[in-house]
This record gives structure tokens, sequence and C-alpha cells, in this order.
């Protein structure tokens, strides 16, 4: 295994145990579903690691948050999480290796990711919450991806740039 493989398995670990630790915090005040916590660090996964590990950080986060602290619930909502967190990793990671040259670029990407992630969450939630025989219509998903998200979004656009290009200079990181 190269040193940079080792390297990315490490960092990866580090965002999903940020991902454990950070929603709890959140979740003291009663503002996890606003400001989105466990997003920012696959996000951060996807940008920093790749594509491969940011899919990976987005995926097992919600499973493992969901068995060690009984958040998020494991079905539906966790179910549709393991996609949309996986959708932000992979196309955080897949974007910005084509647009990290690109003045903008990371913009770009986390909107474009965002964005996305927003749509596949539609999607697995219309799917998992009517497995579970629960409404989930347009006004629920605009609601929740949207409205509801608003402070989390704004918080994703304003620190993971500058986060981003800080930590990819810190750390030595290539954009390939």
């Amino acid at each position: 295994m190269k040193l940079t493989s080792v390297r990315k398995l490490v960092m990866t670990a580090l965002f999903i145990a940020l991902g454990l630790v950070l929603p709890s915090f959140f979740h003291m005040f009663g503002t996890g579903a606003a400001f989105l916590p466990m997003h920012i660090p696959v996000l951060l996964c996807g940008f920093l690691c790749g594509p491969l590990y940011g899919l990976a950080c987005g995926m097992i986060l919600p499973l493992v948050s969901s068995v060690l602290t009984g958040m998020p619930v494991l079905f539906p909502t966790g179910t549709a999480m393991v996609f949309e967190l996986g959708t932000y990793g992979l196309m955080t990671g897949l974007l910005y290796k084509k647009l990290a040259c690109v003045k903008g670029g990371v913009y770009i990407s986390l909107v474009a990711a965002m964005l996305l992630g927003r749509a596949v969450s539609g999607i697995a939630n219309s799917i998992f919450m009517g497995m579970a025989g629960k409404a989930y219509g347009m006004t629920a998903f605009l609601t929740g991806a949207f409205v509801t998200a608003l402070p989390g979004i704004l918080i994703q656009l304003v620190l993971i740039p500058p986060m981003v290009l800080l930590l990819r200079k810190v750390l030595n990181l290539n954009t390939k």
C-alpha cells in the first residue's frame, strides 16, 4: 500500500470520527437538522482524499453513527443518508479533480455536489419513506433539503471552500 493511500485512509477515518462527534455537539443544542454537521466531514473528505474515499466516508458514516449513537434512525432516515452523503463525497472528489485548476473550482464543485446530493436524497427518501409507509412528497423534500437546511447550506458555502484550500496547502495535497 502506497504512503498516499495510507494517508488518505487515515484521513478518511478521522473524517468519519469527526462526523460522529460534530452531530452529537449540535444535537445537544437541538440544531442538528438545521446545521447539517454530518455533511461537513464528508464534503471535506471528498475534496481532500478523492472520490472513492469520499464515497466510502459518506456511506459508512450514517451507518456507524446510527449504530453507535442512534442518530440518525437507521431506517428510513439513515439508509437514505447513506446515498445522500455518499453522493456528496463522491461528487466533491470527482468534480474537484476536474475543476481544481479552474478559478472558483472549489465553489463550483461544492454547489454541484450539494445539488446532486439533495436530488439523490429526495429520491432515496421517497423510496424508503414509501417502504416505511410514510408520506414524502415534493413539499417535504423542498422543506427538508432547502428550507430547514438553509443554515447548514450557508455554513457549508462559507466554511468549506476556504477550509479545503487551506488544508490542501497545509497538508501538501496535490490536486490529482
